[in-house]
Formats: structure tokens, C-alpha cells, sequence
């Protein structure tokens, strides 16, 4: 199994950003795919979910997320996607994608326990 992220870069604040997290290993179709963020000096936190193709179950955003940032997948790539808009300095940080077995998104998907398999991150730095 293995998640590798790319995309992150350097942008000004205000600007926009998509990540990527190419997967291989095992059947993109049947996880959730969560994203975290963690900055630095900082606990690793939830940003957001998007099921599994197929199940009917929007993607979950955390606060700070929402609005401004959009989950995706593409199964003919194994590919999940973060795509990041109207970026302030706070979301500087390494940002992992990672797959949850249950498939969906639920109310605990903000926890990085319910997650198995995690990408090594990729570096976003907003500047001011």
C-alpha cells in the first residue's frame, strides 16, 4: 500500500493550490480518503474526508476548511485530490492524505486514529 502526496509549493496568501495523492496497492475504490494538516510545532489535524466512490456521502471539511478547500477522487487514476483556494498563512504546513477501511465518512473521520495508511506529506507555505 502506499499514498504519495505532491502539489504543495510555495503561494501567496490568497492564492490557490491542488494536492494530489496518488495511490497504489490496494482498491482506491472501497477507502475514504481523509486529508490532515499539520503545522509546524503543531498536532497533526483533520481537514477533510471524501468516501468512497460510489457511496452517496458528500465530502466532510473542518471549519477552517470549508468553503475555501475541496476534496475530490478520479478511480481511473487512484488519485484523490485536495484542492485548496483563498489560502491564508495558518495553512502553512505538511499535508498527508491517508485511507480510512470503513469506505465513508462519519463523524469520527476527524480523528487520525480511523485511519490506516498514510503518504510520507507535501509542504504548503503561505506567505503574508
Amino acid at each position: 500500500v502506499q499514498l504519495v502526496e505532491s502539489g504543495g509549493g510555495l503561494v501567496q496568501a490568497g492564492g490557490s493550490l491542488i494536492l494530489s495523492c496518488v495511490t497504489s496497492g490496494f482498491t482506491f475504490d472501497d477507502f475514504a480518503i481523509g486529508w490532515f494538516h499539520q503545522a509546524p510545532g503543531k498536532k497533526r489535524e483533520f481537514v477533510a474526508c471524501n468516501s468512497a466512490t460510489g457511496r452517496n456521502v458528500i465530502p466532510l471539511y473542518a471549519a477552517s476548511a470549508k468553503g475555501r478547500f475541496y476534496a475530490s477522487r478520479d478511480s481511473a487514476k487512484n488519485t484523490a485530490y485536495l484542492r485548496m483556494n483563498s489560502q491564508k498563512p495558518e495553512d502553512t504546513g505538511v499535508y498527508f492524505c491517508a485511507t480510512d477501511v470503513r469506505g465513508f465518512c462519519h463523524s469520527e473521520s476527524w480523528r487520525d486514529s480511523n485511519y490506516g495508511q498514510w503518504g510520507q506529506g507535501t509542504q504548503v507555505t503561505v506567505s503574508s
